[in-house]
């Protein structure tokens, strides 16, 4: 089989996946569509031991309503509960609790409660592969350039048409940074988790976990992965802590920094639309 043949042997198969996924999707019985979705509260939080591993996130006593049956039911995050975990909480804060339809001991946590999905992620990145594979086959029975222009005009488009809300989202997160009130927090725990890779490769992972208490008297136990130098060494030092008083899991340490990292994101992105459209007009010069 010849290039071309692979080519649209691959754009077939992907897009069969595509077509069966949103056809799932339409019937309504792909997984996310299967899931129960719920809304639970933070009844306990139970301080992260310092030196402990941060896996499986901050230790938290959660209760919600059963659909099914209206009773109230409690539960803890103890054991897996997938790959999203609590990084921030406190008492009464509400979060996502999720399970499979008929199974509700099978739940699983998240910072924040899910709006229903209709699955169409996987659907998605299937199409996404055919549009790969019919690039390269352009590419490849055309000519090269059509390879530039069919990777750099699309992805400008959507970029370009992304850019407006990008920016419309650094003006909400600068005018909050600046509305954010200002208390004092403490390290209260420093986690240290070690891995090895196949390679015998040894990596360390260190998070800092902050606690404040708002001004509205909330205490907040957090994970602190940015703006807070010499990480390792940080246990029991005071830091100010800057938040928002809506939402206390909107924090920082540092409103400089989130500033200019905010202002960053907005310039990578018009830089990657003028090198995508750069690319595609290469591509057809080329021609």
């Amino acid at each position: 089989m010849g290039w071309d043949g692979f080519l649209l042997l691959w754009c077939a198969v992907w897009g069969v996946v595509a077509l069966v996924g949103y056809g799932m999707s339409l019937a309504g019985v792909t997984k996310a569509q299967r899931t129960v979705r719920l809304t639970g509260r933070i009844q306990r939080v139970r301080e992260p031991r310092h030196g402990g591993s941060r896996k499986g996130g901050i230790s938290v006593v959660v209760s919600y309503r059963d659909p099914a049956s209206g009773q109230e039911v409690t539960v803890t995050n103890d054991g897996e509960r997938g790959d999203t975990v609590i990084t921030c909480a406190w008492e009464g804060r509400e979060i996502g609790v999720s399970h499979p339809r008929g199974r509700p001991h099978a739940y699983r946590f998240s910072n924040t409660p899910e709006e229903p999905s209709r699955g169409l992620a996987w659907p998605t990145f299937a199409a996404f592969l055919v549009y790969v594979g019919l690039v390269v086959l352009a590419a490849v029975d055309w000519g090269w350039p059509w390879a530039l222009i069919g990777f750099g005009g699309p992805w400008a488009v959507s970029c370009a048409v992304q850019l407006p809300g990008a920016v419309r989202a650094k003006n909400r997160r600068i005018e909050q940074l600046a509305a954010m009130d200002t208390v004092q927090g403490r390290v209260v725990a420093v986690l240290k988790d070690v891995s090895v890779d196949d390679d015998g490769y040894t990596s360390t992972t260190i998070t800092p976990v902050v606690s404040f208490t708002t001004r509205e008297g909330t205490a907040v136990t957090a994970y602190c992965t940015s703006n807070l130098p010499d990480p390792a060494g940080a246990y029991g030092r005071d830091v100010t802590v800057h938040y928002t008083s809506a939402d206390p899991a909107e924090f920082t340490l540092d409103r400089a920094a989130e500033h200019r990292s905010e202002g960053r994101q907005v310039t990578i992105q018009v830089l990657a639309i003028v090198v995508l459209v750069a690319t595609a007009v290469a591509g057809a010069v080329m021609l």
